[in-house]
């Protein structure tokens, strides 16, 4: 009979699926914003798909350098010294500091648009080391030809971002390379801390025709300011960040940054389970949705085209 149950328990062990250890997974950015939360959520939303569970098998850690590069800094540390399983930071200057701080815990980082410019990686397909995670690199020849649809004769478009974010530097120049095929000029107008947003936005007013935002967590954390200036001067203003549409902006054409997270956290997982993460290659974040928002092009005085209305995976009225 010991033998029959022996033979039992073995087979049922073979076939229940395996239990994941206790992890841990610190989770940092450097600020709190609809995108970078839906992209947190998304990892820890993939960790439980994968059988890492809060409360059970997994401590998962979030910290917010509420916009300060030098709490940033200061977390990455507190985190190297904690010895995590893993490091997942959520945007450039968070991944940055983290990869400073540690040579050693694996470090996954997501919503970097740049991973190259930002010098977190050497190579994309063979990172080494002990970092890879996801870029975001934003379409943004897609956002000139969207902003050209809505606005058939925009001639200069004016870039708000902050001058100190390596995310958004290399946005710029990947910005101006496509306007200038699509013939629009690109002025510039620099907020480096979130205080400083609306008067930047002001600084547009009579130089361009349309305001674009990119994925930059300074000018997104305080969106509101620029959307009043924008309102007010009836300056259509897009973003690159659609989580942005329902707080103002009249378009956005860009990822689902719940996907973003969840595609991030399957890295994690592969990571939890073994892999060393400089032999995983930067992948770059898949899927692309369009938001509108019709009170907002009203309120800057623009009428959008059936065109854009039609194809849009969400219509904000």
């Amino acid at each position: 009979m010991r033998s029959i149950l022996l033979a039992f328990a073995a087979t049922l062990a073979l076939t229940l699926p395996a239990k994941a250890d206790n992890v841990t997974v610190a989770v940092t950015a450097i600020v709190e914003h609809p995108a970078l939360d839906a992209a947190r959520n998304g990892v820890r939303d993939a960790l439980a798909a994968a059988g890492y569970k809060e409360g059970e098998n997994l401590k998962f850690v979030f910290e917010s350098a509420q916009g300060n590069p030098a709490t940033a800094a200061q977390i990455a540390r507190q985190f190297a010294g904690d010895e995590p399983n893993v490091i997942v930071p959520i945007s450039t200057p968070s991944a940055q500091a983290v990869v400073s701080a540690t040579r050693d815990i694996p470090v996954v980082f997501t919503a970097v648009s740049d991973p190259l410019g930002a010098q977190l990686v050497k190579n994309m397909d063979k990172p080494g080391g002990n970092v890879t995670g996801l870029s975001d690199m934003s379409p943004v020849g897609e956002h000139i030809a969207l902003i050209k649809e809505i606005l058939p004769n925009v001639k200069t478009i004016g870039y708000l971002y902050n001058s100190g974010e390596a995310n958004s530097v290399s946005l710029l120049a990947a910005l101006k390379a496509e306007a200038a095929k699509a013939g629009v000029t690109v002025v510039e107008s620099a907020a480096t801390k979130s205080a400083e947003v609306q008067g930047a936005a002001r600084a547009l007013v009579g130089r361009a025709d349309a305001i674009y935002i990119p994925t930059d967590n300074t000018i997104i954390s305080a969106l509101e300011g620029a959307v009043a200036v924008a309102e007010e001067s009836k300056l259509p203003l897009f973003t690159a960040d659609t989580d942005s549409v329902s707080r103002g902006s009249i378009a956005a054409l860009g990822f689902n940054y719940y996907d973003v997270g969840k595609q991030t956290g399957e890295i994690v997982v592969r990571v939890l389970k073994g892999e060393n993460p400089g032999d995983i290659a930067v992948k770059t974040a898949a899927g692309s949705d369009l938001v509108i928002n019709k009170s907002a092009a009203a309120k800057m005085g623009v009428t959008l085209p059936q065109s854009v209305l039609s194809r849009a995976n969400k219509v904000i009225e």
